[in-house]
């Protein structure tokens, strides 16, 4: 039996570190693959390297939140558990802006969840401790402050990162995807960049964003076997975070319920919903034409509304998959209020929702997020539109068809390099 000293020592032993990293430490996964990547000492030869990263399970099923740039060009990306299972990821989608990547393992059993936390309240000073996969030392542990917030780093030619985390945790190669934990033991960043050369200067992506851009992801998945015409975002403050609609699509099955922009939906089926990644979660699996309960906010009255799952139209997956094969975008239909919202001459576009890497238009620079709103000398309103260029002549006579994308109120065009062939 421990005399009241021992017992006391142990107690000071079990601090708010020790308390933070045991609880998060199951929830961070390790990254191994290799690339090719092109030989400097040789401009006309590759090499293969071995590349590492961490990941944090954002869902129990096996998605996993990372960087992009940990997995982008691997082949078989390896993922290893905090308890010593190794399993093949597969890439869901990913968001260039931000270097953030969704991928999914296929976990048995239910993998455990980190806690989130938000970044609307970050204190300059303030504790943060940050876990990853260090040189391929897994699991390590740091520890700092935050040293600065909402800074803009160029970590490359034409690469830039904005609204970043400073901390002097030590962030090493291989950290990029693991968490920082504020001393709680909440997530309040994912690790993203480290300044070269430097000592004591990396960078987080704040969480806030980094769930939204999670949500969008997911929702990726999500729409590949139903879709439910929501468009929305987190208000996240010091105290709470809710998920407000901003947008319904008309003919959806959100507006066939009945939800209202300004609805704030609180549940789903037996899910709590306090941000959008939780709302995308909640339906993964769901089919077209599955029935789920919504419980909602309207005008601070509690109302609960049953959601019908639409089926995603033949056409448009058989064109959506089509334009996924050639020209490497992963297209939506936009719902005209968000469209509108752009203050566009153009009447209407489709969003941008995945880009494969080394794709055609990933060679052009499209993003998740663009809108595509014209291609050669017609305009993409809907899918129909994206078919008809797809099935005319014109890929096989030109050696490139222009573009045009809205991304951030402006325009943007380019050439897209496709041969019909790879069809």
């Amino acid at each position: 039996m421990l005399s009241p000293p021992q017992a006391l020592a142990a107690s000071l032993r079990r601090s708010a570190i020790v308390k933070a990293v045991q609880s998060a430490r199951p929830s961070v996964v390790n990254i191994h693959g290799q690339k090719t990547v092109p030989n400097e000492d040789d401009g006309r030869a590759f090499k293969q390297v071995r590349g590492m990263g961490t990941g944090i399970v954002i869902d129990e099923r096996g998605y996993i939140i990372t960087n992009y740039h940990v997995v982008e060009g691997v082949k078989r990306v390896q993922v290893s558990t905090a308890k010593g299972k190794t399993y093949i990821a597969r890439l869901i989608a990913h968001d260039p802006p931000t270097d953030l990547a969704v991928i999914k393992i296929d976990a048995d059993p239910a993998l455990p969840l980190i806690t989130i936390g938000t970044s609307n309240d970050l204190l300059t000073g303030e504790d943060v401790i940050a876990i990853g996969n260090a040189y391929g030392y897994e699991h390590t542990v740091t520890k700092g402050i935050i040293s600065a917030l909402h800074r803009t780093v160029e970590v490359g030619e034409g690469q830039e990162y904005s609204d970043l985390i400073q901390t002097d945790a030590s962030i090493n190669p291989g950290n990029s995807g693991g968490p920082l934990l504020n001393i709680d033991g909440n997530m309040i960043g994912i690790n993203v960049a480290v300044r070269v050369g430097a000592q004591g200067i990396g960078f987080a992506v704040p969480i806030d964003r980094a769930m939204d851009v999670a949500a969008r992801l997911i929702d990726v998945e999500v729409q590949k076997a139903a879709s439910h015409g929501v468009s929305g975002q987190t208000l996240a403050t010091a105290t709470q975070s809710e998920f407000l609609i901003t947008a319904v699509a008309a003919g959806s099955g959100a507006d066939k319920a009945g939800l209202l922009p300004g609805d704030v939906i609180t549940r789903v089926g037996s899910a709590s919903v306090v941000r959008a990644l939780d709302f995308e979660r909640a339906l993964l699996g769901k089919q077209g034409g599955e029935k789920v309960e919504l419980a909602a906010r309207r005008n601070g009255d509690p109302i609960h509304l049953d959601l019908v799952l639409s089926h995603p139209a033949t056409a448009d997956r058989s064109v959506s998959e089509l334009a996924w094969d050639v020209l490497g975008m992963r297209l939506a239909p936009m719902p005209n209020a968000a469209f509108r919202r752009l203050r566009s001459q153009y009447r209407g576009g489709l969003k941008v929702i995945g880009v494969r890497p080394d794709s055609p238009a990933a060679r052009q620079g499209i993003r998740y997020g663009d809108v595509l709103v014209g291609m050669h000398k017609w305009e993409t309103v809907s899918m129909d539109n994206v078919a008809f260029v797809l099935e005319s002549d014109v890929l096989d006579q030109e050696d490139a068809v222009k573009f045009y994308v809205l991304r951030g109120g402006e325009t943007l065009f380019g050439r897209l390099q496709v041969s019909m062939r790879s069809r």
